[in-house]
């Protein structure tokens, strides 16, 4: 049974951060790529960053590069995303799922993610 809970968000404001955790039970995340996504109200799902197992390469939409960090916590089978200097642009329902080679968060192949969590709502506002 694989299972997938992302946590830690909430109502922020402008220029705030806030930290997502990305927590699978049943698989190791070792062995797995891992995607962010977001979908906010009235706009389609688009990829966020992602983080490849075997290079430790990262990736980063515009929109959030420079302001996003994905991470791994040693010891801990939670990845992680801080989000800074938020926007309110921002407000989205966030998820994490298993994403191959990258291919859902850089094309857009969101049928190859896999393990989706059930997501988690950020609302950037005053």
């Amino acid at each position: 049974q694989v299972d997938v809970v992302e946590s830690g968000g909430g109502l922020v404001q402008p220029g705030g951060s806030l930290k997502l955790s990305c927590a699978p039970s049943g698989l190791f995340l070792d062995s797995y790529t891992i995607g962010w996504f977001r979908q906010a109200p009235g706009k389609e799902r688009e990829g966020v960053s992602c983080a490849t197992n075997g290079n430790g390469s990262t990736y980063y939409s515009d929109s959030v590069k420079g302001r996003f960090t994905v991470s791994k916590e040693a010891g801990k089978n939670t990845m992680y995303l801080q989000m800074t200097n938020l926007r309110p642009e921002d407000t989205a329902v966030y998820y994490c799922g298993a994403d191959p080679e990258c291919n859902g968060v850089l094309y857009g192949a969101f049928g190859t993610v896999d393990y989706w969590g059930k997501g988690i709502l950020v609302i950037v506002s005053s």
